[in-house]
């Protein structure tokens, strides 16, 4: 069917994805994720000063309002050009329809001199939009939860099991988070860990404050701290979506790795998704060339899959800018650097690197 002849029975309805119940309503039930969620759209428009859209074609007649398609994105427009990002920091954009005729009504008004990014998790293979070029892909990990601790502890791999035990007898203690001192310490180790280990800065600890600001008054955030002899050596943050938890930021001390505390962390994971009646825990993406990263969480996972980045229109005219910004990046990463300015700098620069 063409594109003209479905919109003579469907209708483009434009809805604002953080507060519409509309779309609230297409994305639930596993349709789609955290990142496409209300609260997480809110907390990243917050931070960033962002505005996020999204279009739902809706069948014509239909009493109960059935959703054909959807897709949401922010507009960018800054020193690196204007462009569209579906999603903007976030893990990926699902759902995107398959349908192609459904997909040119939502894409029709398209800009054609600006990129138009969307990143999709892969259901059963890659799929390509008409004109979408594909920019690269990251590994996806999930486990599902549908048993007791004890039955979960024996389907990990040995080696997790293992170091669950030895983080155990060399000391290490986890606990949830209960303040905003909790999740700073948090940050303050994500920005020294990405420094360390990537060369990169870290999201600004505002957008740690608007996640919780949207998900603590529903006790769907939470904060989990591995600590030895008092001292938070390693932590993370999960989020609680549509019966998933998300573990979406995590850190940990370089000098602490032999005692273990990510594998505690990760078990400590497990079992908070258990004790909530969740059916998954989404371990997030890994780039493919951190195959340490891959492999630590292949050992909590049983689903592997990728998401895919796909292009719209024209690549990207900012090579200038991300080499000035890459330049920039180097220097406030600098081990030299103290803790306190890297972290600023993340606060003045993150919102270009979407």
């Amino acid at each position: 069917m063409s594109a003209a002849a479905l919109g003579s029975r469907q209708d483009l309805v434009e809805v604002d994805p953080r507060d519409d119940p509309r779309w609230a309503a297409w994305i639930a039930g596993g349709r789609g994720s955290l990142f496409s969620s209300p609260p997480w759209l809110r907390a990243v428009c917050r931070t960033y000063g962002f505005t996020a859209h999204a279009r739902l074609l809706l069948a014509s007649g239909a009493v109960d309002g059935a959703v054909e398609g959807g897709v949401a994105w922010v507009p960018v427009d800054d020193v690196r050009g204007p462009r569209r990002v579906s999603l903007p920091f976030s893990d990926r954009a699902d759902p995107l329809p398959r349908d192609p005729a459904v997909l040119a009504r939502l894409l029709a008004d398209r800009p054609d001199d600006a990129p138009w990014t969307l990143r999709l998790l892969e259901p059963d293979g890659p799929f390509l939009p008409p004109g979408g070029e594909v920019t690269g892909r990251a590994a996806w990990h999930a486990t599902t939860i549908d048993a007791d601790d004890d039955t979960l502890s024996a389907r990990l791999h040995p080696t997790a099991r293992r170091n669950i035990r030895v983080a155990a007898r060399r000391g290490v203690h986890v606990r949830r988070g209960t303040s905003a001192a909790d999740l700073h310490t948090l940050h303050a180790l994500h920005v020294q860990r990405r420094r360390e280990r990537y060369g990169m800065l870290a999201p600004p600890v505002d957008l740690f404050d608007e996640l919780a600001a949207e998900f603590d008054p529903d006790d769907t955030m939470t904060v989990l701290l591995a600590e030895v002899d008092g001292q938070a050596v390693a932590g993370a943050l999960f989020l609680e979506w549509d019966g998933v938890l998300y573990y979406k930021f995590g850190a940990s001390r370089a000098g602490a790795l032999p005692l273990r505390p990510n594998d505690a962390l990760f078990w400590a994971g497990l079992r908070h998704a258990v004790d909530r009646g969740l059916g998954a825990l989404d371990w997030g993406v890994s780039d493919l060339d951190q195959p340490g990263l891959v492999g630590f969480k292949r050992k909590w996972a049983d689903d592997e899959r990728h998401v895919t980045a796909l292009r719209l229109g024209p690549p990207s005219s900012s090579v200038p800018v991300d080499r000035l910004l890459g330049a920039v990046t180097a220097l406030l990463t600098d081990p030299l650097v103290p803790d306190e300015l890297t972290a600023r700098a993340g606060r003045e620069l993150y919102r270009y690197f979407c």
